[in-house]
């Protein structure tokens, strides 16, 4: 019982208040954020062109979206695309015009104020398949929390899987918060991160709980507070050093991987933060708010005993 002393129990369950707090205030952030601005959709969703082009010197954004707007071109999109000499250019689909004429139209006006502009690639999705993608992704979100729903349900007793499910939502909300706040493209490879991350928190919650199970069946004599503290004092160590290994390859992603994944490896360094934080704080906490007890842990017990008794 060395492990479970208290020099390697840290009182968790004593910060309960503030980091539920400090949840709510992240979720109302991004509820209102969702609900006002909006994902920033990328044109895999909202169909579109995606027209990148490059600069010998860096290029003032301020003046090509003016230029842009001057040529009929008012709806256009300006932003830097890796460095201040790369443009990315984006438009929403055009009726009245081909593909090949709305890219060779937007170099020419760009070309008219600089020259030393070069086309480097243009990319179209038509409004029906990306309102199909858009519809097909947020079912594959949904799809993925029910299985997990219906997964967590069998696996832990009511109490547990309540915490686990809240934890989830809890992480996913926050991470669409914080696309919708900074306004950062979101697109197909955002979204598959998005049920990464689902997956990755469950993995490490359901690590938590299970130790936090066991805890409750083996340790006496203390209360539901000290045993929640040292199960997750317990586990501690690797969930720290999985998030830390993770987060190493997602950062050298994110600066050096190039910028076609740069939304999806921001996605899963904001997931595996919020998700490391909602396992050791969100899951544990509102089983405290729920009045977990050793009851809820021993029923199983119990009747596997009388099973066993029975002649």
């Amino acid at each position: 019982m060395q492990l479970f002393s208290k020099k390697f129990t840290v009182d968790f369950m004593g910060q309960r208040k503030l980091s539920l707090a400090i949840s709510a205030v992240l979720i109302i952030l991004s509820v209102i954020s969702l609900s006002t601005k909006g994902l920033n959709l990328g044109i895999d969703f909202t169909g579109g062109y995606l027209i990148e082009v490059g600069y010998k010197e860096s290029a003032d954004l301020k003046s090509i979206r003016a230029r842009l707007k001057d040529n009929d071109f008012a709806d256009a999109q300006v932003q830097h695309f890796g460095t201040s000499k790369d443009v990315l250019v984006r438009l929403a689909p055009r009726s009245d015009s081909n593909q090949a004429t709305i890219s060779d139209n937007v170099f020419k006006v760009l070309q008219q104020q600089s020259a030393d502009v070069s086309m480097r690639r243009v990319e179209f999705v038509g409004p029906q398949i990306g309102e199909e993608l858009r519809e097909q992704g947020g079912m594959a979100l949904l799809i993925a929390l029910f299985g997990i729903l219906i997964y967590v349900s069998f696996r832990f007793q009511l109490k547990s899987a309540l915490g686990a499910i809240f934890a989830l939502v809890h992480d996913v909300i926050i991470t669409l918060g914080v696309f919708s706040i900074i306004h950062m493209s979101f697109d197909l490879s955002v979204l598959a991160a998005i049920l990464a991350v689902i997956g990755y928190s469950l993995n490490d919650t359901v690590v938590v709980l299970d130790r936090i199970r066991e805890s409750f069946r083996t340790i006496r004599k203390k209360s539901p507070a000290e045993i929640i503290n040292i199960s997750i004092s317990s586990t501690l160590s690797r969930t720290v050093i999985t998030s830390l290994t993770t987060l190493l390859v997602l950062i050298a992603l994110f600066y050096f991987g190039g910028e076609v994944i740069h939304g999806f490896a921001f996605a899963l360094i904001v997931g595996v933060v919020i998700g490391t934080y909602s396992s050791i704080f969100v899951a544990s906490s509102s089983l405290m708010l729920m009045k977990v007890s050793k009851q809820d842990f021993l029923e199983a017990v119990k009747e596997d005993t009388e099973l066993d008794e029975l002649p």
